[in-house]
């Protein structure tokens, strides 16, 4: 916790006290100026709007075809055992390798994925998915669902399987529909399940970085910027500006520390 928690926190504060001249690039001892800087800079605002918008598209394509893909494998007929196990695959995949796996499908010209699309006529020939600022989110969007509804559904398979059986029984000879018996028993029984698999993927959702700089590197422009690729940018561009990366980096942890609380305190969560 030392070591790979609090010494980087500590020193990503101490760094944000510091202005780089660019020219010198040495440090002097400024407290406010690259947060003043950080208010007034536009990339910060679209690199916030960015993260947020693929946080929540993110959450809720994984939750809802989590929960589905739960249900349809929450059996114990023979293979489903087989099935359940196959779901922990896109999990063990490095997310640059998967994030690379989708650069190559989507590519207008021989990517299947693209090519599938545009044989539908949904989009024009040769058209580049993330080379248009319009779609290149949603090509980012698709790699980060692919790889992780899977621990959506292992966490929802979990939660189903230990559900009681005896209020839907009961709900049954009452005549309760299984849509019924859903909305009305399994949701409400599993809303603590889903709340801590909302918050665990939110956490780490905001912090978006690898999909992004593998397929898009924030473009194109700023179209798929996050705060993470903003700061990654930054840090690791020409003229690194390291003191202002760190405080891009702090913005996100506060950014992560008050929409975590208050999504605990709204869900009565505890951890």
């Amino acid at each position: 916790m030392i070591v790979f928690g609090l010494f980087p926190l500590v020193w990503a504060i101490i760094e944000s006290l510091y202005k780089r001249n660019a020219a010198t690039r040495k440090l002097t001892f400024d407290p406010a100026y690259n947060w003043t800087k950080a208010f007034y800079d536009d990339r910060i605002w679209n690199a916030v709007y960015n993260t947020l918008i693929y946080t929540g598209v993110a959450l809720f394509f994984q939750l809802v075809l989590g929960m589905l893909i739960a249900l349809l494998l929450d059996s114990d007929r023979k293979g489903y055992g087989v099935l359940r196990a196959l779901m922990t695959l896109p999990l063990v995949i490095p997310p640059a390798v998967t994030a690379m796996m989708f650069l190559m499908m989507l590519n207008g010209s021989f990517g299947v994925i693209a090519q599938g699309i545009i044989a539908l006529g949904l989009l024009p020939e040769n058209f580049s998915i993330l080379g248009s600022s319009n779609t290149a989110l949603a090509g980012v969007l698709l790699a980060e669902v692919w790889q992780w509804t899977p621990f959506m559904v292992l966490i929802m398979l979990a939660g189903l399987r230990s559900l009681p059986k005896e209020p839907f029984e009961a709900a049954a000879i009452d005549g309760a529909t299984p849509v019924q018996a859903f909305f009305k028993l399994t949701l409400p029984m599993m809303s603590k399940v889903i709340a801590i698999a909302v918050l665990i993927r939110g956490i780490d959702l905001l912090r978006a970085f690898d999909y992004v700089k593998v397929m898009t590197d924030s473009g194109p422009g700023t179209a798929t910027e996050t705060l993470s690729s903003y700061a990654g940018r930054i840090y690791f561009g020409g003229n690194p500006d390291a003191p202002y990366a760190a405080t891009i980096a702090l913005i996100t942890l506060i950014i992560v520390i008050v929409t975590s609380s208050i999504f605990m305190k709204a869900c009565k969560v505890r951890l």
